[in-house]
């Protein structure tokens, strides 16, 4: 396995295209895990508390339009 001084190396080394591949790559990799992550606490009721001050804001006339 490369070392991650190696990688650095690498990916600097390649042409304008296959970095823009590599990145578009590695951003869909992490929404992946920012969604699974999400998903995960949203089914643990870590995301609860959001969902209940958002009805207590709505009850206290505290929403805001956007």
């Amino acid at each position: 396995m490369m070392k991650i001084e190696e990688l650095v190396i690498e990916i600097e080394s390649l042409p304008e295209k296959e970095y823009e591949r590599l990145r578009l790559w590695f951003m869909e990799r992490e929404w992946k895990n920012w969604d699974a992550q999400l998903e995960a606490d949203e089914a643990a009721g870590k995301l609860a508390f959001l969902v209940e001050e958002a009805f207590a804001a709505k009850e206290d006339n505290r929403l805001l339009p956007f």
